[in-house]
C-alpha cells in the first residue's frame, strides 16, 4: 500500500487551545471536571452517561459545546448542578422505562428548583422522540446522538419558555440525523491524559436482525479524512500517546480525502501512525465482513497498531450467525483470525457475544462454547439476548426459557473468566509494553499504565524519575499476577 504521509500540524484547524481536564468512567455516570477560578459565577451541569463506549465520547462533547459557548462547568453534585443531562443507551431490554424512572427521581429535583434546565439526549431519544416531553413534560430539552453540537441553541431556547407553564411551551426537540455535521461545529477536543478516544464514523449500516443502532444513530456516515487527522494532531499536541478510533462499525471507514478519493480503514491507520506523538493505535468497534486482508497487513506493518483486536461475533452457530443477519459465517471469522496470527503471534482477542438468541438449541449454544475454546479469548462482553422494539428480532419465536439462558451465560462467561486467568498468569516472567499514566491511588510507589493487552500494569519508581515516566511507553517484566485484569512487575527500560 502507498500512504502518502499527512503533516496535520501544516493545517490552520490544528489546535492551539490549552488542555482542559475532563475525567471520564463508567455507565451510569457522572463526568466531572475541576471548577475554573476566571469564572466563578458560571452554571454547572451534571452528566449521566449510559452505555458504550460512543456514549462517553458523545457525553465529553457536549460538556465541550456548552462548556464553549456558555462557559458550563461539570460537576459531581447533582444537587448543585443547573443543567442535568442524561444520555441514553437503548440496547438492553426496558431501557426507555430506565430513563422514565429516572426521570421521576429528577422532576423531585425540578419541583425544589424550577429553574432547573433537564435535558435527554442519546439513543432513547431518538426512538422516543416527543414522547419523552408528553410522559415527561418537565423535561426541557430532548437531542439525538447527531444534534448534540445544538445543545447550546436548544438551552436558550429553552430559557427563553422558562415562565410558561410546561404544557404551553414549543417542544424543544431536534433528533434529526443531519448528516455528519455535528463535528464540524464542535469546539476543538480537550484532554486531560495520555489517551483518547476520536470518531471517526456515525451509524451503521449492517442492520443486524437484534441491532437497534441504524435506527437510532442512522446510517454510516464517515468524516472527512483530513478533520479526522487534525483532531488527532490536536490531541497529539496536548500530550495524547494513544488514540482509540471509535464507530459502530469503525473498520467501515471510508472518509473523503481532500481530492475527492476515498480513504479505506487499513489506509486511514496508516496515516494516524503517521502522526506526530502518537505511539498507539486501537480501535472499536468493528465487524468481521469488514475486517480485510489490508487491516491484517497493517498489523505486520504498523508497531503502533496495538497487539490486541476486539472483533465481535455475537455466536458461534452459523445458523444463529444467519438469524442474526451477520452475514458471515465462522469459518469466515477464524479464517480471519489464522490470518493475523500469523503475522501478529501475539495478538490478544475479545469479542461480544449473544447467548439465548430466539431459536439457540443445545447445539447452537454448544458450537458457541467451542468457538471460545478454540480461540481462547483474552475476554468477551457476554449477555442474554434482549428484545428490541423495531427490530427484525423482536419478531422470532422464542422458545428458550429465561431459566436455560441464564445457566448458558453463566457456563459460557466461566470459559472466558478461565481464559483470563490464565492469560494474566502466563504474563508472569514475561516483558511487556505499557503506556504510564498515574501513580497508583493505592499503592503510591508506584506507577500503572496499560500494556496491550489492555491489563492494567504496576511496578516501582523512583521518584525523581515520576515525571520522566508518564506518558511514556516502557518495557516492564511482569513479577506477579494481582487480578485478572491487573499484574505487577519491574521497570525494563524506556521505549518510547
Amino acid at each position: 500500500m502507498s500512504v502518502t504521509v499527512f503533516n496535520p500540524r501544516t493545517n490552520d484547524n490544528a489546535a492551539t487551545k490549552p488542555a482542559v481536564s475532563t475525567v471520564v468512567a463508567p455507565s451510569f455516570m457522572e463526568i466531572s471536571e475541576p471548577a475554573s477560578a476566571t469564572a466563578p459565577t458560571s452554571k454547572k451541569v451534571f452528566i449521566a452517561t449510559q452505555g458504550c463506549q460512543m456514549n462517553v465520547y458523545d457525553s465529553d462533547k457536549m460538556l465541550d459545546v456548552l462548556g464553549d459557548s456558555h462557559g458550563m462547568q461539570v460537576t459531581h453534585n447533582i444537587d448543585e448542578a443547573d443543567v442535568l443531562l442524561m444520555n441514553t443507551c437503548s440496547i438492553r431490554e426496558k431501557a426507555q422505562e430506565k430513563v422514565f424512572s429516572e426521570l421521576g427521581r429528577w422532576r423531585k429535583l425540578k419541583e425544589k428548583r424550577p429553574d432547573l434546565v433537564i435535558g435527554v439526549g442519546g439513543c432513547v431519544a431518538s426512538q422516543e422522540g416527543d414522547n419523552i416531553q408528553k410522559r415527561a413534560p418537565y423535561v426541557d430539552m430532548v437531542f439525538g446522538p447527531q444534534t448534540l453540537h445544538r445543545l447550546p441553541e436548544l438551552y436558550d431556547q429553552s430559557n427563553q419558555q422558562k415562565d410558561i407553564a410546561p404544557k404551553n411551551r414549543i417542544g424543544t426537540i431536534d433528533i434529526s440525523f443531519p448528516s455528519i455535521e455535528k463535528f464540524d461545529f464542535l469546539p476543538e477536543p480537550k484532554v486531560d491524559g495520555f489517551k483518547a478516544f476520536v470518531s471517526i464514523m456515525e451509524g451503521c449500516s449492517k442492520y443486524c436482525s437484534f441491532c437497534v443502532v441504524p435506527y437510532t444513530r442512522g446510517e454510516e456516515l464517515s468524516r472527512p479524512l483530513d478533520d479526522v487527522l487534525a483532531e488527532i494532531d490536536s490531541l497529539a499536541m496536548q500530550g495524547v500517546r494513544e488514540i482509540n478510533l471509535l464507530g459502530q462499525n469503525v473498520n467501515g471507514y471510508r472518509g473523503e480525502k481532500d481530492d475527492g478519493s476515498i480513504c479505506h480503514f487499513a489506509e486511514l491507520l496508516h496515516y494516524v501512525s503517521h502522526v506526530d506523538g502518537v505511539e498507539r493505535i486501537r480501535y472499536t468497534t468493528s465487524h468481521p465482513l469488514e475486517f480485510t486482508d489490508d487491516i491484517i497487513d497493517a498489523y505486520a506493518q504498523l508497531p503502533e497498531l496495538v497487539s490486541h483486536l476486539h472483533l465481535p461475533v455475537q455466536s458461534g452457530s452459523n445458523a444463529i450467525l444467519a438469524a442474526m443477519k451477520r452475514n458471515h459465517t465462522i469459518d469466515v471469522y477464524t479464517t480471519q483470525i489464522e490470518k493475523l496470527k500469523a503475522v501478529r503471534p501475539d495478538i490478544h482477542l475479545s469479542s461480544d457475544f449473544i447467548i439465548g438468541f430466539p431459536g439457540e438449541t443445545d447445539q447452537d449454544f454448544q458450537d458457541t462454547l467451542d468457538l471460545a475454546k478454540a480461540l481462547n479469548f483474552d475476554h468477551s462482553y457476554s449477555f442474554i439476548y434482549s428484545k428490541r422494539p423495531g427490530t427484525p428480532a423482536a419478531e422470532l419465536p422464542d422458545d428458550v426459557s429465561f431459566k436455560t439462558k441464564k445457566a448458558r451465560l453463566a457456563e459460557f462467561q466461566k470459559v472466558i473468566i478461565d481464559s483470563t486467568l490464565q492469560k494474566s498468569h502466563d504474563m508472569v516472567g514475561t516483558t511487556t509494553r505499557v503506556l504510564v499514566e498515574q501513580v497508583a491511588n493505592r499503592h503510591p510507589d508506584c506507577l500503572i499504565g496499560t500494556a496491550d493487552n489492555t491489563r492494567t500494569v504496576m511496578f516501582p519508581y523512583d521518584e525523581d524519575k515520576m515525571a520522566e515516566l508518564l506518558g511514556k511507553i516502557v518495557s516492564v517484566r511482569v513479577t506477579d499476577f494481582v487480578s485478572p485484569h491487573m499484574v505487577k512487575g519491574e521497570l525494563v527500560e524506556v521505549l518510547a
